[in-house]
């Protein structure tokens, strides 16, 4: 069984947790997730079965939708509400809507950010939370990251007994971004402690959360329900071109063997063209302009 499950994570579990179970479910191991998901997050998970783990990296590269909550007043250690508070400031009115908005606008388009402590990046070798937990500092590669929007979704609330402003926002983005260091910056922008307090991805890897699947409902499926489940592994692939091989072009391709463009794809060039063969999708080629040729990238399903 292969093919790219729209998982729904629960919260409280881990991405490597969703990993695990699938593996049980589906009865192998070539099981492989499209990019993690903390545990206080919920949302969908794309999972790679079988051969559909040689296209996890393009899963990972399509854009994503978060919708979630901020909270300015106090911020945390971690970013979000699983840390001890580090700052807090009581704000005596809320910020204006036309405030908030100029300053979520600020944090869209191509932006540097600088990723959490607590997070996965490796810094010489060791994960940030390594060091976090360790009470060591290290300083933090700046990357780059893409914005498309970042709005608010429903109109703000104030609660002047804390003291506390909480903004109800939308964000779609690229690969790498931390929501929660957006939440901080904008507090930052904003000139007050800030912290993500709710986050769920609604749109990962093309899927949505309305295709989205739970593992409660994966464990009361049958064999063939499970098959069901899958979408197949070319819908990873789906912004590029595809080409039809004919018997020599595949006699090429099955040992890595390149490609003349003019004798694909109509002569027109793309950066990446699917591959099939026999109706099957075989391979992912790349474009290499200064040899002006197509290359194998990814190769599939050589059967």
């Amino acid at each position: 069984m292969e093919g790219i499950l729209p998982l729904y994570k629960d919260r409280g579990m881990t991405s490597a947790d969703c990993v695990y179970h699938c593996r049980k479910i589906f009865k192998t191991r070539r099981v492989g997730h499209s990019g993690t998901l903390d545990p206080n997050v919920d949302g969908v998970l794309p999972i790679c079965i079988g051969k559909a783990t040689k296209v996890v990296n393009y899963l990972m590269d399509s854009g994503k939708i978060y919708q979630g909550e901020i909270i300015l007043g106090f911020a945390t250690e971690t970013e979000d509400l699983d840390g001890a508070t580090i700052a807090s400031q009581r704000l005596e009115k809320p910020f204006t809507e036309d405030e908030i908005n100029e300053k979520l606008a600020e944090l869209t388009g191509e932006i540097i950010q600088i990723p959490p402590m607590y997070s996965a990046v490796k810094v010489k070798g060791r994960r940030l939370y390594e060091y976090a937990r360790a009470g060591e500092t290290v300083e933090r590669p700046q990357r780059k990251i893409q914005v498309d929007y970042f709005k608010q979704r429903l109109t703000s609330t104030f609660d002047a007994e804390k003291g506390q402003q909480t903004i109800y926002f939308e964000v779609g983005c690229g690969k790498g971004t931390y929501v929660r260091t957006l939440a901080v910056d904008l507090g930052r922008k904003l000139g007050v402690p800030a912290v993500m307090s709710d986050l769920t991805r609604l749109k990962s890897g093309g899927f949505t959360i309305g295709q989205a699947v739970s593992l409660k409902q994966l464990a009361e499926c049958s064999e063939a329900e499970l098959a069901e489940k899958l979408a197949p592994i070319d819908y990873a692939l789906s912004e590029y071109p595809a080409y039809e091989l004919d018997e020599r072009q595949w006699a090429l391709v099955k040992n890595g063997g390149f490609l003349g463009p003019q004798y694909v794809n109509n002569g027109e060039i793309s950066e990446f063209l699917r591959l099939y063969y026999g109706g099957k999708l075989r391979a992912l080629y790349c474009y290499n302009p200064e040899k002006t040729r197509y290359q194998a990238q990814t190769m599939i399903d050589l059967t």
